[in-house]
Parts: structure tokens; C-alpha cells; sequence
């Protein structure tokens, strides 16, 4: 859920992305994982946005992961393979605060290969920098602030000015969603309209694939019970 939400802002607000990560507006378009490598690679958390001049690869992470350094090594050879010349910037992105010494790991290391990216712990990120951009208003309460029900409310005010009412809708689902790593559940509903965040694309998305699990955990159970 956490992984798709972020994937879906990443793609659709990909300037905003830029200037946060990149430091400029660029306007980039989603280079699938495949166009890196026939094989079959893990894509459930991981953006990779293109413009003329580089590559922004972003990893978003809940929780750490010891193979995360491997695979961005692993992503930037395939893109060496595909394109040489073309810089790319690598970025693993944390969610959730943790004691996990991991999430400080910024590079891979094997005999004579060393491999360095970048890190940020959105826990460590002043809150006021996600205000700025519609398409991070979503992080806000992640970041680093003293009250994220506050700072949940005021993300909301931004997004209630918004005259695009599917974006509107989406970016309140997706701060609704990621809050949920930091609040709880009848916090975030008095602070969100939730007739409005029914309305987007993720939430519909969220929704839709809920019931096919539901569908597939009904489907199991039914051809179990017909074995006994």
C-alpha cells in the first residue's frame, strides 16, 4: 500500500520530485525496470524517472532491508549497460522512523567494488519542505515535526485549494495513507474528508486490490475444504 502510494506520486509529480532530489523542476518520464534488463527485477519499490540529461532512481523503503545496497548497485550497472553517458542519482528513501543502523548504510561493498548513494530519513526532514510542493504534501507528516496532526491538518488546507479536483482527491488518499505510518486511524479521518479521498485513483486502486486478495483467500479456502 505504502509502496504504490509513493510509486503513484513519484510518477505524477515527477518535477516536484526533481526539485526536491535534483534540485531543479525537470520534467521526467517513467523508464520501466524492464528497459534496464531482460530478467525479471524486484519493481514493487523503486521509481525510475528519465529526462534528456540523467536518471533519478528512488528506492522508497518502510522498514530497512540488508539487500538494499546490492540492488542499487545492481540497478545502476544495468543502466550503465543501457546508457553510459547518462548520469543517475540514487536515492533510498525511508518512511518510517526505526533504530536500525541500516538505514544509515550508504554504499555496497564487495573486494575491490564500491558502490555509494544517497539516503534520506524522511524522519530527519524539516516537515515545512514537503508544504512547498504539492506532489510531496503526502510526506509531510512523515517529516520532522512535533505535532504530524498538525502538520497533517495543514497539509490538507494546501490540498483543499487545489482547483483539480483528481488531484485533489489523490493527494488527500495518499496523505491519509502514508499519515497511517505515524498516526492513528481516527486521528487521520478527523483531519481528512474521506468523501473526497474515496474519490482517487489509489484509494480505488488500494480498494480494488483488497478484494482480489479477499477473492483469492476465498477461492483457496474453497479448494481446500473440497479436498477434505
Amino acid at each position: 500500500m505504502y509502496d504504490d502510494t509513493c510509486r503513484f506520486l513519484a510518477e505524477h509529480f515527477s518535477a516536484d520530485f526533481a526539485s526536491w532530489l535534483l534540485g531543479k523542476p525537470v520534467t521526467m518520464t517513467e523508464l520501466k525496470p524492464s528497459e534496464l534488463s531482460l530478467d525479471p527485477i524486484r519493481a514493487d519499490a523503486l521509481i525510475l524517472l528519465e529526462s534528456d540529461e540523467s536518471v533519478l532512481h528512488i528506492e522508497f523503503q518502510t522498514l530497512p532491508n540488508n539487500n538494499i545496497p546490492f540492488r542499487i548497485l545492481d540497478y545502476r550497472v544495468r543502466m550503465y549497460r543501457k546508457d553510459p553517458t547518462k548520469p543517475m542519482r540514487q536515492v533510498v528513501i525511508y518512511l518510517k522512523q526505526t533504530g536500525s543502523q541500516l538505514v544509515y548504510q550508504t554504499s555496497f561493498t564487495m573486494e575491490r567494488t564500491r558502490h555509494e548513494f544517497d539516503v534520506i530519513r524522511l524522519w530527519e526532514q524539516p516537515a515545512s519542505l514537503f508544504l512547498q510542493y504539492p506532489g510531496l504534501l503526502p510526506f509531510a507528516t512523515l517529516g520532522q515535526t512535533t505535532n504530524p496532526a498538525e502538520t497533517l491538518r495543514q497539509a490538507t488546507e494546501i490540498v483543499d485549494r487545489i482547483e483539480d479536483p483528481a488531484i485533489q482527491a489523490n493527494l488527500i488518499a495518499a496523505s491519509a495513507i502514508l499519515a497511517g505510518l505515524r498516526l492513528e486511524q481516527d486521528v487521520i479521518y478527523s483531519l481528512v474528508r474521506k468523501d473526497i479521498m474515496q474519490e482517487s485513483v489509489i484509494y480505488r486502486s488500494i480498494q480494488e486490490e483488497a478484494e482480489a486478495r479477499a477473492e483469492a483467500r476465498k477461492q483457496r479456502e474453497i479448494a481446500s475444504n473440497s479436498l477434505l
